[in-house]
């Protein structure tokens, strides 16, 4: 039986990591293999143009270049890890996956939409998550958490206006496709969050 696809998105600073780890701790709790992967990353070729993608040396790159290069990594991360996994039975959840091309390309810096449904087209040949699971919260608010974690990367310089237009990307897909869409509000403490995505992963494992 093939596995699930559970993608988790979200702005800098709404808690992803932390909450990636807690789903995946009940997912394994309720019996399921699980695989936790990132984009851009999840393989050497992926992580290497992850440091392409994120040092802010390279703060010159064309807008086209970093949704190819965001591809690129897809590609790999699909036929090397994600794709034999779930033929596995194995539950995969990503940290970011094809949504963030839309929110940080389309976006942010306003890559045409049919440009970026080409390529998820070629590159995933129909292939969507199971479900996607974003976490909200104010651009301030998660910048502000951001900011206190490290020094940012290539996108975390970006301005506040970059990130509005994220969120707004984000938002606006989860209400057109709400089959597949939880938005979590992550504005909130950790128990509070928690408790939201708790109750999300149960319907997911009621769903199986």
């Amino acid at each position: 039986m093939r596995g699930r696809f559970i993608t988790l998105e979200g702005l800098e600073g709404s808690g992803k990591s932390t909450n990636l780890a807690h789903l995946r701790a009940r997912l394994e709790t309720a019996g399921k293999p699980v695989l936790v992967t990132r984009e851009p990353g999840g393989t050497p070729i992926g992580e290497q143009i992850r440091e392409l993608l994120l040092d802010h040396r390279n703060d010159g790159m064309h807008p086209d270049t970093e949704l190819l290069l965001m591809f690129a990594a897809r590609a790999q991360h699909l036929q090397q890890v994600i794709l034999p996994a779930l033929a596995a039975g194995t539950w995969v959840i990503s940290d970011r996956f094809t949504d963030a091309s839309y929110a940080y390309q389309g976006g942010g810096r306003g890559m045409p939409e049919a440009r970026i449904a080409a390529l998820e087209d070629f590159v995933q040949g129909g292939l969507q998550p199971d479900f996607t699971l974003i976490l909200d919260l104010p651009v301030a608010t998660g910048l502000a958490r951001a900011g206190e974690r490290s020094a940012p990367d290539r996108f975390e310089r970006e301005q506040t206006e970059f990130f509005e237009r994220v969120r707004e990307v984000y938002l606006a897909r989860a209400q057109r496709w709400p089959g597949r869409y939880r938005v979590i509000d992550a504005s909130g403490s950790l128990p509070e969050v928690m408790a939201q995505l708790d109750r999300v992963i149960d319907e997911i494992l009621h769903h199986d």
